[in-house]
């Protein structure tokens, strides 16, 4: 059992708050404490089980064996992240109110946009319509002093992440150019269909807790992202992810990129759309199929996503605050009226959001849809919700999840006490729609379970990075922990 010494920081720290943050060592620590072969007759991930020693008898971890990931508008390109406070006093655009645009369509929107979500803490990505103008920005931002060049696109950083385990075998699909496989982990495969000329950049606004652009001051640290991203919006490597299929025989396909395709016309958008559609159907059924999803500004096109086309077909789904709030707003649910958060969201509104997922448009007896799992997240906690007899290992999944979005942010290999601090609250109620439940949470079991008709909730909080290295990619790692220790049960 790993304690650490309390540090200074933490002395000032409730003793609860403190119990969380010790007891969230050993929990996420047991994870990797032995490693053997071993029968089951549920399926998971890959051929390896792996089961840990007596300390921690409740969890168990899995590794797949081969993880094929693509992006359904092939989401792969070179992330140029930076200060955006930096940035737009290097272009010359002086602080002003914040503005919401769903496209950008010049510099003015571009400052508008970017003070709108530094204002609410709140990560958001939009299209760049002008050509000329985003690639003169993007030199700019590519040429500024501690600018960095990193993996991006979710299904990219999703293989990225998980290519760091060595028994795992990442093929990912997608407009690689030069710069970008360079940056690629060894263990990730690019087919050599995948390849072009040219990377696709999407520039990364970052912004810090409590940084002040005039008027504007940030509540905590977020990023927004912007790109003229034309590959990636029109599938151009749908057609290499079909043929790749039957040669990789992957145990996992991860979907990403859909809100790309904003960027593209209603009819250009709806008849690749369809093309996407009908390659997923011909994925078998045997193969579990996760969605990640990100910012997107059209409910038309949200609600097509969720109602017709892609929900149904797929059975995991990965999204944060921000993607949530919109999918219930462009769906008519539960709670479509909360015009924006305040805050952290409360749990029970969450809850009730993520329930009307899964019991409207997830997987019944009458309803053939195959959805029966949502790994939401949040800055300070995260819920795993899922229907009943189809996933297990929920409890280690949401934590290794919680633990990556900790290490990640800090850039550190283990959760550094000294550099987190509790955000989540302590106690809440489980719906704000029916009668709910009110929890307290245990420091000595952090991850909380309750039951609502036929679907699990598994809530845990989550160690947020006070001064964080870097937050793209965040949602990604999150995802890809999770469905690193998920159990998928035969059927």
């Amino acid at each position: 059992h790993f304690k650490p010494e309390i540090p200074e920081v933490l002395k000032r720290i409730s003793g609860n708050s403190y119990a969380f943050v010790v007891f969230f060592f050993h929990l996420v620590g047991c994870f990797l404490l032995s490693t053997r072969a071993a029968n089951s007759k549920r399926h998971w991930l890959g051929s390896d089980l792996t089961v840990l020693s007596h300390e921690c008898p409740k969890v168990r971890m899995v590794f797949p064996v081969r993880v094929f990931l693509l992006s359904s508008s092939v989401n792969a390109c070179v992330d140029v992240v930076l200060s955006g406070v930096k940035l737009l006093e290097a272009l010359g655009l002086e602080p002003g109110d914040g503005k919401n645009h769903a496209v950008l369509n010049s510099r003015q929107d571009l400052k508008e946009a970017f003070a709108h979500f530094m204002e609410k803490g709140a990560a958001a990505e939009r299209f760049f319509s002008n050509a000329e103008s985003f690639h003169h920005i993007a030199r700019i931002a590519s040429e500024y002093p501690g600018a960095q060049l990193y993996v991006g696109g979710n299904a990219a950083l999703i293989g990225q992440k998980l290519a760091t385990n060595p028994d795992l075998k990442i093929l990912l699909c997608g407009p690689v150019g030069p710069k970008l496989h360079e940056l690629l982990d060894d263990n990730v495969v690019v087919p050599p269909e995948s390849m072009q000329e040219r990377d696709e950049f999407h520039l990364i606004l970052e912004y810090q807790a409590g940084e002040e652009w005039g008027q504007v001051r940030a509540p905590n640290a977020n990023r927004f992202i912007f790109s003229h991203d034309l590959s990636n919006g029109a599938l151009n490597m749908l057609e290499v992810f079909v043929s790749s299929l039957d040669e990789f025989q992957p145990d996992l396909v991860v979907l990403s990129g859909l809100h790309m395709m904003e960027g593209q016309s209603k009819e250009m958008r709806q008849r690749r759309l369809m093309e996407a559609v009908a390659s997923i159907s011909d994925i078998p059924t045997d193969i579990p199929i996760h969605l990640e999803l990100a910012s997107m500004t059209d409910q038309d096109f949200m609600s097509n996503i969720m109602h017709q086309q892609v929900f149904p077909l797929v059975n995991s789904i990965g999204l944060n605050e921000q993607e949530l709030l919109f999918l219930t707003q462009s769906a008519s649910g539960p709670h479509a009226s909360l015009a924006s958060w305040s805050g952290v969201p409360d749990v029970g509104v969450v809850s009730d959001i993520l329930f009307w997922i899964l019991k409207e448009h997830g997987k019944t007896t009458e309803r053939a849809s195959d959805l029966t799992r949502i790994h939401f997240h949040t800055l300070a906690y995260h819920i795993l919700v899922t229907v009943d007899g189809y996933w297990g290992n929920q409890v280690a999944a949401v934590a290794a999840g919680a633990r990556a979005a900790g290490t990640q942010a800090c850039a550190t290999e283990t959760i550094d006490t000294s550099k987190v601090f509790l955000k989540a609250p302590l106690e809440f109620v489980t719906s704000q729609i029916e009668a709910p439940s009110k929890i307290s949470l245990n420091p000595d079991e952090p991850v909380v379970h309750w039951h609502r008709e036929g679907i699990s909730f598994h809530f845990t909080p989550v160690l947020v990075c006070k001064d964080p290295v870097r937050t793209v990619g965040l949602g990604d790692a999150i995802s890809a922990e999770g469905l690193l220790y998920s159990e998928v049960y035969p059927q």
